[in-house]
């Protein structure tokens, strides 16, 4: 028997070193990129799904570049609310998600109507637009955020999430030729400044990190000599994703 004890010992030797030898291969990261016209790329060009404006020239696809081996979602859609992201983005995250960047809360304030309204409109509807748009971002947007954000969290434990602001718009007063008055320029960039605190907030809140555009893209708002915004669509241009956007995303995710 004791030959035999010797040959079983010496054959469960090897398989425990083959256990112990066998590499363990890592999951590859992932990156989901969530939200809005901002995120997808509405007005950078080349797109890749018309239907939602996703752009190949976003900070989202241009940041997921710069990381070979990641595995990219982009599922971020122009036009898209809080509900629509709850709704139809929220499934793309999972337990190996490690990155998730989103911007939302803009068209939940009325952005597209109250840029028609200041675009064709009066000061004084166009102040009456902007207040209105501020009464829901301070009352209501936070408990908003606060619970899509909870729900992010709680589909990506693992994930560092980034959420990204949104950039001044116009160029602060001086003349704006064939534009908006110094006073819209002004109540729209004052309206901006209040979003990017109740979004920086509730990141912080969350324990998020929040990426604020107006930096980047601070000199190259309508109306200036560079634009990075589009005066036609008021979205970003593919340099300004690319100049703006991505280096403060990419010094967020970092």
């Amino acid at each position: 028997m004791r030959p035999f004890r010797i040959l079983l010992s010496a054959a469960l030797a090897g398989l425990a070193s083959s256990f112990v030898m066998a590499p363990v291969q890592a999951a590859a990261p992932e990156y989901v990129a969530l939200g809005d016209s901002y995120s997808s790329g509405t007005g950078a060009g080349s797109y890749t799904d018309v239907a939602c404006t996703r752009s190949a020239n976003a900070y989202p696809a241009l940041l997921a570049a710069a990381r070979p081996g990641t595995v990219f979602k982009f599922v971020a859609c122009g036009g898209a609310t809080i509900p629509d992201v709850v709704a139809n983005q929220l499934s793309a995250l999972g337990a190996n998600t490690t990155l998730v960047t989103i911007s939302i809360g803009g068209n939940d304030s009325g952005f597209a109507s109250t840029m028609l309204t200041c675009k064709y409109s009066t000061t004084t509807q166009c102040r009456s637009a902007l207040e209105d748009g501020r009464e829901f971002v301070e009352e209501e947007l936070p408990s908003r955020l606060d619970s899509l954000y909870a729900q992010i969290r709680s589909r990506a434990p693992q994930a560092k999430v980034v959420v990204v602001g949104y950039p001044h718009l116009y160029k602060q007063g001086g003349l704006c030729l064939g534009g908006l008055s110094s006073t819209k320029r002004t109540m729209i960039n004052e309206a901006a400044d209040v979003l990017t605190g109740v979004l920086s907030s509730r990141a912080a809140a969350a324990g998020f990190t929040f990426a604020d555009a107006r930096p980047g893209f601070s000199g190259h708002e309508i109306c200036t000599t560079t634009e990075w915004i589009d005066a036609s669509n008021i979205h970003p241009t593919a340099t300004g994703h690319a100049q703006g956007y991505l280096p403060a995303v990419t010094a967020a995710a970092s």
